[in-house]
């Protein structure tokens, strides 16, 4: 053993286990720690204060069992902080980087004592102030009874959100919560979260992460937080005292609502980008990171670079990969999260750095007993080669569907030949999702998400408006299929306003109306600007913060949203739509769609064909006991007369109104003038 010299007997070592990974309390005061460095010479537990930082001890771990380094120790006080060094060869040609200097975070920390701030000075002179450490402590938390709402797949409306951004600037939270986890189970925001309609909240990246030194250099950060450094301590960020007990607080407050928590974890690349040495570099650089290969030779001075971040983790790699599978299982068990939406997924099922159906990741997730039963959505693609994979993950996965959120753009802009198209997203896209095989809630439908516009800017801008992120606005995705009405930015005309809500009420008319698992961006039902920027990764400030007062038009549009989820969940067909000719699933409700023309004749295959058809009548009827739902949408710039099929219909709801509703209740009708640019439900 070897301690700073006045704390020599304070602490006293042993072989301890290698298994399980990472630090593990055996008895009060006594932990055993396991390391996979199987390239050091040796390894060292440094001892740190809890309040200061200052050293208290550096340990060697003196047992090796195959390529995990194991030590135990007893007398460590509650509450001490932690980290490790490890020794060896440098040669970066053989990809061995090791330096005795450095301290590093351990991979399987469960905690860490603040977040990881990057600072170009501490770093060049090796300080261990540069990396927060791991905090050794055990504590115990009350789950009060609470219970997973396990919200089936069908019924599922998930509510993308961002833990500061969600309450930074919300007036009824108290400014001490504001931006933190105990912000967000705040009572005001559980209550607007509810009376919305939504079942589940996704929150972006909470894993501990830095931002990038390129940012820090421009005075800027990365707010979204897709740069990991650890996969299973809660960023401490967004803590007022303690991470873990108050990301547990907000799981357990939402599940006593009957709200699920899923989390956007990223498993594709960490913030050790440029070959920094923070964590998982200086223990075991070759087998944690992805290398570019010249015939069979390994580079490893040039790192694969399927995330667009500078690295790609090896989760085909056995160790990798149990790494990733032992995070999910914390986050599902110790903290109870309802399950995972994994950032660039198909790096995460890549086997000889190509994409595989059936790679190891995705069999041990299908046949573990937790991970199985947990929300699993992917989004179905990365930068690699053969990168886009949408429908190609397992039936009980869900993906993201880009093309469902172009589509529904697309038709409501009045784009030609679009109606086909528009038809086989609002059906659940069974063109990728293939009926027989997978349901349609393997379908992730949304309008807009984090990394784009939001509802507010497609209606508003033509074009991305990205300056502020220092980028010469070369950054953000160009392909946004807005529509600005005339105007660039915001407008004072009541034309342009109505013609830009009325647009947002037909998209997210739409999105409810379609087959799938919705995707609800975050502050769209505020009528949320983050002035043009599709791509606001960088900017913690107002223009990412939602904002909570209202106006009337963004007062009545919200209104609005909050009909179409109850539409939504009211009605099962539009749940789960479940067709005569899909045998996937046999018992339950059956559902016949039929297509009509204007003036009420059946709808002929080529009746599809015209490029410049912008409108469509539908049924959906139940076999059982002939309930049906009638919905008619015009995207042309006249009014559309329609014979209504078969019946008479009542009115629920036509966009042409700034809440869905006429002023005065329809009577049924067997016709109806429908209006421009708009659509009705009919029942």
């Amino acid at each position: 053993m070897s301690t700073l010299p006045e704390q020599n007997s304070e602490w006293i070592s042993s072989t301890g286990a290698a298994y399980p990974p990472g630090p593990s309390q055996t008895a009060a005061h006594s932990w055993n720690f396991s390391v996979y460095a199987p390239d050091a010479s040796s390894l060292w537990l440094c001892l740190f204060c809890p309040d200061t930082e200052e050293p208290l001890a550096e340990i060697e771990f003196f047992a090796r069992t195959g390529d995990v380094w194991h030590l135990h120790v007893e007398g460590i006080q509650a509450g001490t902080l932690y980290g490790l060094r490890a020794t060896g060869v440098c040669q970066a040609s053989s990809g061995l980087v090791f330096d005795r200097n450095r301290l590093l975070i351990d991979p399987y920390a469960k905690q860490l004592n603040r977040a990881l701030v990057w600072n170009e000075r501490l770093y060049q002179v090796h300080s261990h102030y540069m990396v927060p450490k791991g905090v050794l402590a055990s504590p115990q938390f009350d789950w009060q009874n609470s219970k997973k709402p396990l919200i089936p797949r069908e019924k599922t409306i998930i509510y993308e959100a961002h833990v500061k951004g969600l309450t930074k600037l919300h007036p009824d939270v108290p400014e001490a919560l504001r931006g933190k986890y105990q912000g967000m189970c705040h009572p005001a925001v559980i209550k607007h979260l509810k009376e919305l309609g939504i079942t589940t909240v996704q929150l972006l990246p909470v894993a501990s992460f830095m931002s990038e030194p390129r940012l820090e250099k421009l005075k800027l950060t990365n707010y979204w937080g897709y740069n990991p450094i650890n996969f299973f301590a809660p960023d401490a960020r967004y803590q007022v005292d303690d991470a873990v007990t108050e990301f547990k607080d907000l799981v357990c407050t939402y599940h006593q609502h009957g709200l699920e928590v899923i989390l956007d974890v990223v498993f594709n690349h960490t913030a050790e980008a440029e070959d920094y040495r923070l964590s998982f570099r200086g223990l075991a650089n070759r087998h944690y990171y992805l290398f570019e290969n010249h015939a069979d030779i390994t580079d490893y001075q040039q790192n694969c670079n399927y995330s667009g971040c500078g690295n790609t983790l090896n989760v085909a790699h056995p160790v990798t990969q149990r790494l990733v599978l032992d995070a999910l299982r914390y986050w599902a068990t110790e903290m109870q999260v309802d399950g995972f939406r994994f950032d660039l997924a198909v790096t995460l099922a890549r086997e000889h750095k190509r994409f595989d159906a059936y790679a190891t990741f995705l069999q041990v997730i299908a046949q573990d007993p937790v991970l199985s039963q947990v929300k699993l959505i992917a989004e179905p693609w990365d930068l690699g080669p053969f990168g886009y994979q949408l429908g190609q993950f397992p039936a009980h996965w869900s993906e993201l569907n880009d093309k469902c959120r172009d589509s529904f753009r697309s038709f409501w802009r009045q784009d030609p030949g679009q109606l086909p198209q528009f038809a086989t997203r609002l059906l659940g896209s069974r063109d990728i999702f293939q009926k027989h095989h997978k349901p349609a809630c393997c379908s992730v439908n949304y309008i807009s998400y984090h990394d784009g516009f939001t509802l507010q800017d497609m209606v508003c801008y033509q074009d991305k408006h990205n300056w502020l992120n220092a980028e010469q606005n070369r950054d953000g995705h160009g392909h946004n299929l807005s529509l600005n009405y005339g105007v660039e930015g915001p407008s004072s005309d009541a034309d342009i306003l109505q013609k830009r809500f009325q647009h947002k009420r037909n998209l997210v008319a739409s999105l409810m109306l379609s087959q799938g698992i919705v995707h609800w961006l975050g502050g769209d039902e505020l009528s949320h600007t983050q002035q043009g920027n599709n791509n606001a990764y960088c900017q913690d400030n107002e223009m990412s913060w939602l904002h909570w007062q209202l106006d009337y038009q963004a007062t009545q549009f919200l209104i609005f949203v909050k009909k179409m989820i109850q539409l939504r969940q009211k009605f099962s067909c539009l749940q789960q739509l479940s067709l005569l000719d899909d045998q996937y699933q046999l018992h339950g409700d059956k559902h016949q769609v039929s297509w009509y023309l204007a003036d009420g004749s059946v709808k002929q295959d080529e009746d599809w064909t015209d490029p410049y058809k912008t409108n469509c009548v539908f049924v959906i009827e139940h076999l059982k006991d002939h309930r049906a739902m009638l919905v008619i949408m015009n995207a042309g710039n006249t009014p559309l007369q329609v014979e209504l099929p078969k019946k008479s219909w009542q009115l629920l709801l036509d966009t042409q109104f700034e809440t869905g509703e006429m002023l005065e209740k329809a009577a049924t009708r067997t016709r109806y003038v429908q209006s421009e640019r708009s659509l009705s439900i009919w029942t």
